[in-house]
Order: C-alpha cells, then structure tokens, then sequence
C-alpha cells in the first residue's frame, strides 16, 4: 500500500474541518500524510496497517538479537 501523492496528503486543517479522511484510509488502504505549513508532521494508517508494522518491529528485532547472541556464542 503506496501513497499517492495527488490522493494522500492532507493539511491539518483540512482534517480538522473534515474527518471524512478517515472513510478515506478505510476505502484505499492508504496511509495519509499530513501537512502543516507545507511540511509532513504525521501519518494515518488503519489499526491493522499499524499492528502489522508493530509486528514486524519486533519480528526484525527478535532476529537481530538472535544473530548478536549467536555471534558471541548465548545460543
């Protein structure tokens, strides 16, 4: 799931005035970017986008530990 830069980006305000955006990232499966003054300052993404990038958080992490431990002979 890409963002779409003619679809994606929202300004703060816009939001604010609209929460329709939400409908939005429901529908698309698209993260939206927020703006204020022109500049990115956060991202919405649906629950199970954010679950899955949590997961795969601790998943990557879980191997790097697993690697370190290896290297210095804990396994």
């Amino acid at each position: 799931k890409h963002i779409d830069l003619s679809q994606d980006i929202v300004p703060v305000s816009e939001l604010e005035a609209n929460i329709t955006w939400l409908n939005h990232i429901k529908d698309t499966g698209h993260p939206v970017v927020l703006t204020q003054n022109g500049r990115s300052v956060g991202v919405l993404l649906s629950a199970h986008d954010y679950d899955v990038l949590q997961y795969r958080e601790r998943f990557f992490h879980s191997i790097e530990k697993g690697l370190k431990d290896a290297e210095e002979g804990l396994t």
